[in-house]
């Protein structure tokens, strides 16, 4: 038997994604982003309303960078969900963390989060169906804390992600299967 529930936006795991821009004063701001996804192996989509003070950041800079938010600073990634850059232009100085230039876009890699995407933006899309603000990843880094024999170990990233039903985040740390191998098995 199943249970008849409301539409929500019910996908789940989703992401809480730090987007970082400068503003006109070069000062940082970060948004909290659920609805954030890879379009292809080099471009990141992020459904944002034009309204939010990143988006216009992003158009006028050209440039915004995604960060993975961690369990250690859940407190400072819902912050920046729940303040507005628009209201609070400061936000990011009250959060304590701290930012650096990314390495090659005009845009701020948070150095709290353990790994981050340099973005050049593409293009906005604003149709009924359309998905907000698209960029071309040109860098990835991460911190050497998450990283065993070269290569990022998920389990020490401590991402969390978000729980749309009961506004929960969840620690994904566990490594449960192989990609492209356990179906295997089912295979004749």
């Amino acid at each position: 038997m199943r249970t008849k529930l409301n539409i929500t936006e019910g996908i789940f795991p989703m992401p809480v994604l730090m987007v970082a821009t400068y503003n006109e004063d070069g000062s940082v701001n970060v948004m909290n982003a659920a609805w954030g996804t890879m379009q292809e192996r080099d471009t990141v989509v992020l459904n944002l309303t034009e309204s939010h003070k990143t988006v216009k950041n992003i158009k006028a800079r050209g440039a915004f960078t995604v960060s993975i938010a961690d369990a250690a600073h859940l407190v400072e990634a819902d912050y920046f969900g729940v303040e507005s850059g628009n209201r609070v232009p400061d936000k990011f100085a009250r959060s304590g963390l701290t930012a650096a230039k990314a390495e090659l876009v005009d845009a701020p890699v948070i150095q709290e989060f353990p790994i981050c995407l340099e973005c050049e933006f593409i293009e906005y899309q604003d149709g009924k169906y359309g998905c907000g603000v698209v960029g071309k990843v040109v860098n990835v880094t991460a911190d050497e804390k998450v990283m065993t024999d070269g290569r990022i170990d998920m389990s020490k990233v401590n991402a969390i992600a978000f729980d749309p039903y009961t506004h929960g985040y969840y620690r994904v740390t566990e490594r449960v299967g192989e990609a492209f191998q356990d179906g295997l098995k089912l295979k004749k």
